[in-house]
């Protein structure tokens, strides 16, 4: 590696020896992540990653890729890169567990107009943490430098998630009926969507970043950039404790678009708006914004990240098992017979 330089490359804007450090810098953090199957370090050309079929007749490979979106401006401007990671891995592997299975590894991606390996083996610390959290292995990634094709401080991320599931366990929404009950877990804010119309209504500068709001508890910023919850073990916890029908992400499209996606299309899921444990933040944007309801359950997640569905005699012990995995649930509606998707009343 360190014969490898080219001054002519440098001079036309990448410099491959800041790439080198910034996987030096990294190391430490992905070494968190190496769990049982891991079979290769990075700076090999593909990740190796032994899946362990104990327990699984029928393995079936489930994969999910999302990135930040424009959550990650908010950190370009509070110079805060730590935590951006942690959403990256949350976006990919909240989808994937949705069907039933089980994250086995991660990879990043990362374009950045001039690499500053300090600010990539932060951003990096952040995936790892994720990956810790949701019990995968972060085998691999990739730093690309594109100068002149944006600003030299700012950069992209995504990411991309396997995971396993046995055939015969993965979750069947069409085993519902009216009267299952749907199970809310809630959210840690606004995690990483519609943040277009966050970054609209708050007009976001630094300055109004830092404003502190007493119904927050802290400022705006700190407020908008904590970090997508991850529910691998909440699910992880659920499944083995009860009968699971169907789960949805609460992401980009809110209610209105989410919970549908796991419903047959005779079922609505009926939600009385007075149980919703709005958290404070959506009420900030609401009044802010002047935004009617209905846009604000249609774009957010309003405190809820995850909608399960169990039969109604399994409630009392799903919520038990989300509790036990350190998340908070409560019972959000039920479901009925209507074509229409979602009624919130």
């Amino acid at each position: 590696m360190n014969n490898s330089f080219s001054e002519s490359y440098k001079k036309a804007g990448v410099d491959v020896t800041a790439g080198y450090k910034s996987v030096e810098l990294m190391k430490e953090h992905i070494a968190r992540t190496m769990i049982k199957g891991t079979l290769s370090g990075i700076g090999g050309f593909g990740g190796l990653f032994e899946l362990d079929m104990t327990g699984i007749s029928k393995p079936v490979l489930v994969s999910g890729t999302d990135g930040v979106g424009t959550k990650i401006k908010l950190a370009f401007i509070m110079d805060k890169h730590d935590t951006v990671g942690i959403d990256c891995v949350a976006m990919c592997v909240n989808d994937i567990i949705c069907c039933g299975a089980k994250p086995q590894f991660f990879l990043d991606y990362i374009a950045c107009g001039k690499n500053y390996p300090e600010k990539i083996a932060t951003i990096v610390s952040g995936v790892a943490e994720g990956c810790v959290q949701a019990e995968c292995a972060l085998i691999g990634g990739e730093t690309a430098e594109h100068p002149g094709l944006m600003p030299e401080d700012e950069y992209d991320l995504a990411g991309f998630s396997v995971g396993v599931v046995d055939k015969d366990k993965i979750l069947q929404p069409n085993t519902q009926k009216a009267g299952d009950v749907l199970i809310a877990i809630k959210s840690s804010g606004v995690h990483s969507n519609g943040f277009s119309l966050v970054r609209r209504v708050f007009d976001i500068s630094e300055q109004n970043l830092n404003m502190h709001f007493s119904d927050l508890g802290t400022t705006l910023g700190e407020c908008l950039l904590t970090p997508t919850r991850i529910y691998v073990k909440a699910v992880k916890s659920l499944l083995d404790a009860v009968k699971v029908k169907s789960i949805s992400h609460i992401t980009g499209g809110g209610f209105y678009e989410n919970i549908p996606r796991s419903l047959p299309n005779n079922l609505a899921a009926k939600i009385d708006r007075n149980t919703v444990q709005v958290l404070p933040i959506f009420e900030l944007i609401q009044r802010t914004g002047d935004i009617p309801e209905r846009d604000m359950f249609n774009t957010f997640n309003m405190g809820v990240g995850m909608v399960v569905s169990v039969d109604k005699k399994d409630a009392d012990n799903a919520i038990a098992a989300i509790k036990a995995a350190g998340e908070d649930a409560y019972v959000l509606g039920e479901l009925v017979e209507s074509e229409e998707g979602v009624i919130i009343c």
